[in-house]
Parts: structure tokens; C-alpha cells; sequence
């Protein structure tokens, strides 16, 4: 072998060396993970929601199950914790959101007799909690929807960066879990217009009811978005469909026929094995950045094979405000029949890139679950996935695991956050995320 073929030879095996050490390293996980809280038990915490200050990205804001209150100064590297009182009672459903003047809002359901299931008054009304000073206090809040003895559950909202006004929108129904057949659920909403002091009446802006019953033909997972121009997208599960709806005057009025964007065969209640409850309910958001793809609004979901092997993440996306959607794409890039599930959706507001992140077994032949994270540069047509989480876990049917992780993002910060489990013993995570 001549000097040639002895420097082809190495050069190959350099390349062959470096390909190797690439997709290793693309294979693990690339970031730190930070364990925000754990604890022992049945329940929580789980369910975790997060926000970044937009004016001041170190100043993260976390809450879980039931009535807990994460917060870091350091954009996520450590965090403190305290629990969430109010007089309204404090009972799941975490919601964080943040404003453009740096307030954080904590959503979540009412218990106000501080006596739980037990309670008749338990899911009366929707909550909503200000903190000032980055998640260290909170005032006793304010609600909307009371209206006892009707239930209301499954709350999100969404803030409208041009005027600062709040949106809620929420499951109503009318006797959780009823088999009456005049009962029914709905797809409420509500606003406000003085950094959550007071509420307007809710309205009823679905048109297709869904029974009393928490499966798939309940109306769920209604999500607020806020387009470029104040627009305001909204879009639920039905059975096997889902379902959208706009406002295009700060919520006053809205589509008089519910829009359906897109199939879910399987519904959004699915089955994972270990996971005691587990749901595709669809994300909403809407690209607000001045790139490319400035005012997309994006569904994000997860469906399932009718055997129930196989759950994938999908998405679907309108450039028209809604009135026309593209075929889903598969988010999750494995050629597995393993499952991707609970899936969360944020757009970063200045770059305009999507980012999902869900749980995936594409790995495993059994439960072992990791973290992955699928990016979007160009307005969602193909993802790049990510494992981010450090080591894999295995969740339990006997132990509550939440109904939803979440994500937020900020100038290529970007902070998921996700429930782990090992052995009884719950926790919750993020990952030092900042892409340049």
C-alpha cells in the first residue's frame, strides 16, 4: 500500500470516526436537566406548566400539582418552592402564563372549601393568582365562571402581547361524569382587561356540545392562542375529531360553526401502557415573530393506531387565520411502532421556530420512557428531534402521573418541563436549553 492509499485509508477512517461520534452524541441527551421538585406519593407533583418573563428571561415561573410554586432567578439552574394559597382554594390544573410587564399569572381550579372531592363546591369556578416579584408571592386572586353547580375543568390562557389582556378558555360541564342525557360539556371563555383583577361573563363559543362523560366525546383541551395582530385561535377535541374557532374583536364574537381542522381516530383519550390516563388534547399557538412564517397558527396533537401500538405526534398549520389547514406532519421522526406521547407546543415569539415536547419509547421495547424534543425551522414542515432528558424512567399506573407536560421558549431560550418517576417517587424537570 503506497502513502496514497495509506492517506485515503485514514481518511476514511476519520470520517467514519467522526460520523460515529456525531450520532452518538446526537442519540444523548445534549443538555444539563435540573430537577426543580420532587416528592412521595400518589399525587404530585405532576402537571407541570412554565413561563419566561419576556423582560427578563432569567425569571422562570413553574407551578404543578396540586398547589405547588416553582420559581428561578438564574433562568432555570436552581430554583425555589412554596405552596399556592388562596381563599378560593387551590385544586390542580396548573396554568403559568406570563405578560408583557413581567407579571406571572397562576390558573387553576377552585376548592373552596378546602375540603377536596368531598366538597360539592369542588370546581366551581376558574382562578386566576398575579405574582409581581418573579412566582415569590402571589395575591389571593380572582375567578371567573362561577357557576355552581355546574363543574368547571381543563383551563388554559393565553396572553395578547399587543394590549396585555388576559384569555381563558375552559371545559364547563354541567355534572362532571353525568350519564343524564340532557347534561352536557362546553368550550367556555373569558377575559381580562386589568392584569386579572376582574373577568367578563363567560361565553359559550363551541356550537357541538359533548357529553358529561371524561373520555372522548367530553369537549377538551381548549387552548388559547394570540396571533400577530390580536387574534385570538382556540382549538378542542371532540370524539374523533378536532375542532377550531377565532375571534377576531378581543373575543367578543366568534365563528358561528365549529371548524373542524383535523381527524384524531383514536380520540384524544388514549392508552399508554403504565400510564394510568393519558390524552392527545390539541396545543394551539400562532407565530407572532416578524419571520417568515409570522402569523401561522399551529395545532399540535398526538393520535393513535386502533390497536393501540403505535401513538404518534402530528401537527397541522393555517396561513389564512384558520380558514384553511395543511395535512398533518409527523412530528416525531422515529421508525418505530412505539409511542410518542403528551406532547406541548411553544413558538418562539421572536424567531418564529416551533418547538414540541413529548415523551418517547422509541428506544425500548417496554415502559422506559425518555424526553425528546422536535424543532421546526421552517414553519413546521420538518422537525429535527432531540433527546433531551438524561436517563429514561418508568411511570406506574398506581401512582398519578398528570395529564400534560409544557414547554416555553424566548429568543431561543427554551425551558420544557416534564414529570419523572422512580420507584413511588414523582419529580419534575427541565433542561438548560439556549440556542444561539
Amino acid at each position: 500500500m503506497n502513502l496514497i492509499d495509506i492517506h485515503k485509508l485514514m481518511t476514511c477512517l476519520g470520517l467514519l470516526l467522526f460520523l460515529n461520534i456525531f450520532f452518538v452524541f446526537k442519540s444523548a441527551a445534549q443538555f444539563k436537566n435540573i430537577k426543580i421538585a420532587e416528592s412521595r406519593g400518589t399525587l404530585g407533583p405532576c402537571e407541570p406548566s412554565i413561563a419566561i418573563d419576556p423582560l427578563n428571561n432569567n425569571r422562570i415561573v413553574a407551578g404543578s400539582v396540586l398547589d405547588r410554586v416553582h420559581y428561578s432567578k438564574d433562568g432555570g439552574k436552581t430554583w425555589e418552592n412554596s405552596v399556592l394559597k388562596s381563599d378560593y382554594g387551590v385544586w390542580g390544573d396548573p396554568c403559568i402564563v406570563a405578560d408583557r410587564l413581567g407579571n406571572f399569572y397562576y390558573f387553576h381550579l377552585s376548592n373552596p372549601d378546602q375540603s377536596g372531592w368531598s366538597s360539592e363546591k369542588l370546581l366551581d369556578r376558574m382562578v386566576c393568582q398575579r405574582s409581581a416579584d418573579g412566582g415569590k408571592t402571589w395575591n389571593n386572586g380572582s375567578y371567573t365562571g362561577l357557576n355552581h353547580p355546574k363543574d368547571q375543568d381543563k383551563e388554559w390562557a393565553a396572553v395578547n402581547h399587543i394590549n396585555n389582556h388576559l384569555y381563558l378558555t375552559w371545559t364547563q360541564f354541567d355534572l362532571y361524569n353525568s350519564t343524564a342525557p340532557g347534561d352536557s360539556s362546553n368550550i367556555l371563555f373569558s377575559k381580562s382587561t386589568d392584569l386579572g383583577e376582574t373577568w367578563s361573563d363567560p361565553i359559550r363559543i363551541n356550537q357541538i356540545a359533548g357529553n358529561c362523560l371524561d373520555d372522548d366525546f367530553a369537549v377538551e383541551g381548549a387552548v388559547p392562542a394570540v396571533g400577530p395582530n390580536g387574534q385570538i385561535y382556540v382549538a378542542w377535541s371532540l370524539g374523533n375529531n378536532i375542532y377550531f374557532d377565532v375571534s377576531k374583536d378581543d373575543g367578543k364574537t366568534w365563528l358561528t360553526q365549529d371548524k373542524l381542522i383535523a381527524q384524531q381516530k383514536a380520540g384524544w383519550n388514549i392508552n399508554i401502557p403504565g400510564i394510568g390516563r393519558a390524552n392527545g388534547m390539541p396545543v394551539t399557538k400562532s407565530d407572532i415573530s416578524q419571520g417568515r412564517f409570522s402569523g401561522r397558527v399551529y395545532v399540535n396533537y398526538a393520535d393513535q393506531e386502533e390497536n393501540a401500538g403505535n401513538t404518534d405526534i402530528f401537527l397541522v398549520w393555517s396561513d389564512d387565520e384558520g380558514s384553511t389547514w395543511a395535512d398533518p406532519v409527523k412530528v416525531n421522526d422515529d421508525k418505530t411502532e412505539r409511542h410518542q406521547f403528551f406532547s406541548w407546543m411553544d413558538v418562539d415569539p421572536v424567531t418564529g421556530y416551533v418547538y414540541i415536547v413529548f415523551y418517547d419509547r422509541r428506544n425500548f421495547e417496554d415502559k422506559q420512557t425518555e424526553v425528546y424534543l422536535a424543532v421546526s425551522k421552517d414553519g413546521g414542515q420538518t422537525f429535527e428531534n432531540i433527546k433531551i432528558s438524561e436517563k429514561p424512567f418508568t411511570p406506574r399506573t398506581d401512582v398519578f402521573f398528570g395529564d400534560y407536560n409544557n414547554i416555553s421558549v424566548y429568543n431561543g431560550r427554551v425551558r420544557p418541563i416534564w414529570t419523572q418517576m422512580e420507584g413511588k417517587i414523582l419529580s419534575i424537570w427541565t433542561a438548560i436549553i439556549d440556542f444561539e
